[in-house]
């Protein structure tokens, strides 16, 4: 290149480019779609690959373009728009909205069919405000499940407003462009042309970020669910309760615990098997699931062994206990069509803000067995407000530790 000159990108080649980069992340996303099973994964590559067809024909066809294909063209760009909001809607469980999807391609076509004359600038600005509409909705619904970690949500948020933003841009600063006639306008579709660039890229990035994000949620979800019966485990019931407890405490409000015990459950098994008992489980689970509050935290902590963590005072949890024996004990559970007794035994006990966790399981841990020895099918409440955790160690007032709990339960059973 001579010395002193300049080099220029045309604004062809910058188009060019747009759609070589647009093709080969929808691509990417379809491949990975493939792979992993992801449905907006599908949705986001389908819509890249409909946009870089779109600019290619614009790029190839230019104003050689008839009505027909160039209606179809911008048509074809504007679906590709709607399914990338279609796109996060599914990405978040939401079914995708078809009249959504083609509702800004059919609002293009009939204004331009039936608005006559529709000029130029009038053209430039209802595609502006279509595609900027989409980029907030897609906004809009990447900030729906504000439950997520706001690391990614901001910027999955922030780069489809910047979009839209940029695209409106010419519009609401009209006044200012047309003084400097063709040569600003010019530079402001080269930038728009880079900036759409950044978008593509951009986006796939925080695509990629969000499926990262759901990935690792729902491993730690796994690890903290009972797979048969889709509560709490153990693990997880312990992390859940920690937060609640210290959410209530500095709220001042009182926490009951429930331990739950299915009765005969080692008969059932042996009886009709592990399939029965586990439908006897999972019976069980749908029973106490159904019958608390969804503010209750619920969790499978033995084999037959279930716990709950209530936000509330111990008159109230007895009542819900309650409600939870008398719903299993009609749960109408049927072996060869011969219906089988399901009865649970409950123990409840309850304290004030502060109080431990541990120091509330064995105190609803003496509760329960106290209603196994008094003959099962039974809700029995802690004789007196839990103490420290190094007194319930010491087993003062009739409490126990939990490494005592279960040996004391299983002669219970034996003995009852």
């Amino acid at each position: 290149m001579p010395a002193g000159a300049t080099m220029s990108l045309d604004i062809s080649t910058l188009y060019l480019v747009a759609t070589l980069v647009a093709a080969l992340l929808g691509a990417m996303l379809l491949f990975f779609w493939r792979q992993e099973r992801i449905p907006a994964l599908g949705w986001w590559g389908a819509a890249y690959i409909l946009g870089a067809a779109s600019i290619a024909l614009w790029i190839a066809g230019g104003t050689a373009l008839g009505l027909w294909l160039a209606l179809a063209v911008n048509a074809v760009g504007f679906i590709a728009c709607g399914m990338v909001w279609d796109a996060a809607r599914v990405f978040h469980g939401r079914a995708p909205s078809i009249a959504g999807l083609i509702a800004g391609a059919a609002i293009w076509i009939a204004a331009v069919l039936f608005i006559h004359p529709l000029s130029d600038e009038a053209r430039m600005t209802l595609g502006a405000t279509i595609v900027a509409i989409y980029a907030a909705l897609t906004a809009t619904e990447l900030w729906r499940e504000r439950r997520k970690s706001l690391r990614s949500r901001w910027p999955a948020v922030i780069v489809p407003m910047l979009h839209g933003m940029v695209l409106m841009m010419p519009i609401l600063i009209s006044d200012v462009i047309h003084p400097f006639g063709s040569g600003l306008s010019g530079m402001w579709v080269a930038a728009f042309a880079v900036e759409l660039v950044l978008y593509a890229v951009g986006t796939v990035f925080i695509i990629f970020m969000l499926v990262s994000e759901r990935t690792v949620s729902a491993h730690k979800l796994a690890a903290s669910v009972d797979p048969l019966t889709g509560l709490l485990n153990r693990r997880g019931f312990s992390e859940a309760t920690s937060r609640m407890i210290e959410r209530e405490a500095k709220a001042g409000r009182p926490i009951t615990v429930m331990i739950f015990d299915i009765d005969h459950f080692k008969s059932v098994n042996d009886t009709f098997g592990h399939a029965t008992g586990d439908e006897v489980l999972k019976v069980f689970a749908n029973v106490v699931a159904n019958t608390l509050r969804i503010t209750d935290l619920v969790g499978r902590i033995g084999g037959e062994e279930f716990a709950a963590l209530l936000p509330c005072a111990m008159d109230e949890a007895l009542t819900a206990a309650e409600r939870v024996r008398e719903a299993f004990q009609d749960a109408g559970v049927a072996v060869d069509d011969e219906p089988l007794a399901t009865t649970v035994s409950i123990g409840v006990a309850g304290g004030p803000a502060h109080t431990e966790l541990e120091v509330l399981m064995a105190s609803a841990d003496t509760a329960l067995y106290q209603a196994k020895r008094g003959g099962r099918n039974r809700v029995e409440a802690a004789a007196e407000e839990p103490l420290s955790l190094g007194q319930s160690r010491l087993g003062v007032a009739g409490l126990i530790t939990p490494d005592d709990a279960q040996p004391r339960r299983e002669l219970a059973d034996a003995h009852a």
